[in-house]
């Protein structure tokens, strides 16, 4: 008797699971990093600035702003810390 492909006896390879793949897609669409120094993330952190400049939002991480502290406090311009 022969099975069909749809049957779990087939011997090819297993079907890429969808939901893996839009994971992997969502995992990267959420990554955020640092404007200062690369630093990455998986996603906005509760410990990181987010700054708005010109329209465009920077993240920046607990160690740039603790460093930046007075800077950012004082609302100057990144291109000036």
């Amino acid at each position: 008797m022969t099975s069909l492909p749809e049957d779990g006896d087939s011997t090819g390879p297993a079907p890429e699971n969808d939901a893996d793949e839009a994971e992997k897609e969502t995992d990267e669409a959420e990554r955020i990093v640092c404007a200062r120094c690369g630093t990455t993330a998986p996603g906005p952190q509760v410990t990181w600035t987010c700054s708005v400049e010109n329209g465009t939002r920077h993240y920046i991480c607990d160690t740039c702003a603790r460093t930046n502290l007075r800077a950012i406090e004082g609302r100057l311009d990144s291109a000036w810390w």
